[in-house]
């Protein structure tokens, strides 16, 4: 399907949602630690952050740093971790997103996200979200988006074939996970629009849904 923004009807029996960029606005924060991280490197910083949204914080490094000990990079994915959960100044929930998942309450979704635990559960309550009751995190999976395995792990979570399932997300590692994944993808914002989404929105404001009595859940994308 080509990417579109135009007006659209999914159906779907689960949702997968990541969580910055999707859910939460977390990009002040993002820069503020990566920009310090790149020149702490000698890295161009703009480049830098071509290549962090979507990923874990190592898995970045290692694309960045691809001469760097992985112990090293994962010591300081570890640091930073700690950085960015105790940075919430500017965090603030996505347009939509809490409305989207009052509508989601009872219905199957699962937040899968390249965050820990407890930067998600920080983030999220700092956006003023409720957690989904089933939580894929970095510490649930053994490789980062765009590796598939968070995105099939929520689907087994919640007992959906990943076919079954729509895959919200903003980035181009994302967007490649959901794919590889074997499942649709709502692209949500301007960086997702250039990573070929199956459909692409503003922000969630223009995101409906209904559940269906046989269990299916229509989508309602304008």
């Amino acid at each position: 399907m080509t990417a579109t923004a135009a007006p659209t009807v999914l159906t779907a029996r689960a949702l997968l949602l990541d969580m910055d960029g999707t859910l939460v606005n977390s990009d002040a924060v993002v820069e503020r630690i990566w920009r310090r991280w790149a020149e702490r490197q000698g890295l161009d910083a703009d480049e830098v952050m071509k290549v962090v949204h979507g990923r874990q914080g190592h898995a970045s490094m290692a694309i960045l740093l691809p001469d760097r000990p992985m112990e090293q990079n994962l010591a300081d994915n570890a640091r930073m971790l700690a950085e960015e959960t105790a940075d919430m100044d500017g965090v603030v929930a996505i347009p939509g997103a809490p409305a989207f998942l009052a509508a989601l309450r009872g219905l199957p979704h699962a937040l899968v996200t390249s965050a820990d635990v407890p930067l998600s559960t920080a983030r999220m309550a700092a956006a003023g979200l409720g957690l989904p009751d089933v939580r894929v995190t970095a510490e649930s999976v053994g490789a980062s988006k765009p590796d598939p395995e968070g995105f099939l792990k929520g689907a087994a979570e919640l007992g959906v074939a990943p076919a079954d399932c729509i895959v919200f997300e903003d980035s181009g590692a994302g967007i490649a996970a959901g794919k590889a994944a074997g499942m649709r993808v709502v692209g949500v914002g301007a960086r997702a629009a250039v990573h070929g989404p199956d459909v692409v929105v503003e922000d969630l404001t223009r995101v409906r849904v209904e559940a269906q009595a046989d269990g299916m859940l229509r989508i309602y994308v304008r």
